[in-house]
């Protein structure tokens, strides 16, 4: 049994060994995803409809469908409102004391607008750290990292 070697920095290395992916500048990936622009090179449009991600840069051709963003977006655009909501509405409370017919009017409508303010760039931003940390199936050495399904468990979704 031989194995095949190939010169890599002077080092003799096995050719089927994992090869070192070039370092993704993680801040700027996610500073372009937040643009709502393609990660890789910050041209194309990173979004088809208001949180749909296209399928692939129209400019480059990265392929961005398998980012999997899921419930992380939501998740810290709860976070950063709230923590922009609460001690608004605090000061407000303590300097002006309004009737809760202001605060109501005031606070859900600004909630609101900045939920969905915000929505939009913190998935951009995270679909390019997932790109930039080759997390994913952005990474090309990867197998897929979709669920396997359970052994007979296509026997049991079917209809009898």
């Amino acid at each position: 049994m031989s194995v095949n070697y190939i010169q890599a920095d002077g080092i003799a290395v096995p050719a089927d060994a994992p090869r070192a992916k070039p370092q993704r500048n993680v801040a700027e990936a996610m500073l372009r995803g937040m643009m709502c622009r393609c990660p890789a090179c910050g041209k194309g449009k990173l979004f088809n409809g208001f949180l749909t991600v296209s399928p692939a840069c129209s400019a480059c051709g990265t392929e961005l469908h398998h980012h999997r963003a899921d419930d992380a977006p939501p998740y810290f655009t709860i976070t950063i409102v709230g923590h922009i909501i609460i001690p608004a509405m605090l000061a407000v409370e303590f300097m002006y004391r309004p009737e809760i017919w202001i605060h109501m009017s005031l606070w859900l409508t600004l909630t609101v607008i900045l939920s969905l303010g915000f929505l939009r760039p913190v998935k951009g931003a995270l679909v390019g750290l997932q790109w930039a940390l080759y997390m994913h199936g952005f990474d090309p050495d990867a197998d897929d990292d979709l669920p396997v399904q359970m052994p007979g468990a296509e026997a049991a979704a079917s209809p009898r």
